[in-house]
């Protein structure tokens, strides 16, 4: 799963960039039919800390932008659902992983820990954050991403398709595009924030690479939502069609936020601390713990 969003240093537009990687094949085949897929997919998981990582901060850096990356992440023998926002000098300044992956995605990538908690980072841009697919399901991490301060949210999501026929295949609407694209949009309303949805393209060459061929789920060319939306959920860019692969370009005021914070803070005086309120286990748990520590 891999995707990027890309915020010019102006600030003045936000380009959407879609990927053409999928692991689809996991929610529509068995296990001992994707076994060679998933041992591909493995070696070629991206390393945090590797030489084409390091091509990565060096073409921000160059290009003098600041990068959310979506990638499926490898650390030892073990796959996680990941995201490296990267500053404008190169330097991955914050590194999360996806706390809880999404049914059958367990049987691929491993649980992000506390320190994955921290969804959002300071910019020359405003406030940053981001999650993965699913976590934004999660209202539990929503809200602590509120407390942090988010301003410019970063959405990632792997290509999502419309329903499909009902007759054919049992299916659920938040597994669809617009699902998920409401699942967005509500972040913006409820958080205050612009939201940069980000999203992958899926083409007819990759259906077999990718094990999907006969799939009655996916179409092609398509999964593609990319949108940006104001912080109180306003759509701020015309959608490109499910199978375009291109930028979305707007111009944004952080201003603007306080219109929203007016009226609903979430976190601020629109919250009720003393009759509700989260707590937070801040220190990841490690698989080894010296008795001295």
């Amino acid at each position: 799963m891999v995707s990027s969003v890309i915020l010019p240093k102006e600030l003045t537009s936000y380009r959407i960039l879609r990927m053409q990687v999928s692991s689809r094949a996991i929610w529509t085949e068995s296990v001992v039919t994707n076994g060679n897929l998933i041992h591909d997919y493995m070696a070629n998981s991206l390393v945090r800390e590797s030489k084409e990582m390091d091509r990565i901060r060096a073409a921000v850096k160059a290009a003098g932008i600041f990068v959310v990356l979506g990638y499926s992440e490898r650390d030892g023998t073990s796959l996680y659902i990941a995201q490296s926002f990267i500053s404008v000098d190169g330097a991955i300044v914050l590194h999360r992983r996806k706390i809880k992956p999404t049914h059958v995605e367990r049987a691929v990538w491993g649980d992000g820990q506390a320190d994955s908690l921290q969804t959002v980072v300071d910019s020359p841009f405003g406030k940053i954050g981001g999650l993965n697919c699913w976590e934004h399901l999660q209202p539990l991490l929503r809200y602590y991403e509120y407390s942090q301060g988010v301003q410019i949210h970063v959405a990632g999501w792997p290509p999502m398709f419309p329903m499909p026929d009902e007759n054919v295949v049992t299916w659920q609407f938040s597994e669809t595009d617009k699902g998920s694209l409401l699942a967005s949009q509500f972040l913006a309303i409820e958080g205050q924030a612009f939201v940069l949805v980000a999203t992958q393209v899926l083409t007819e060459p990759n259906l077999k690479k990718l094990n999907l061929l006969g799939t009655k789920i996916c179409q092609t060319p398509g999964g593609g939502f990319s949108m940006i939306f104001g912080p109180d959920g306003k759509p701020l860019v015309e959608a490109l069609s499910p199978g375009e692969e291109g930028i979305l370009q707007a111009d944004i005021d952080l201003r603007d936020i306080d219109y929203s914070k007016a009226m609903i803070d979430t976190v601020g005086h629109y919250s009720r601390p003393d009759l509700l309120s989260l707590q937070v286990n801040s220190k990841a748990a490690k698989v080894v713990t010296f008795m001295n520590e």
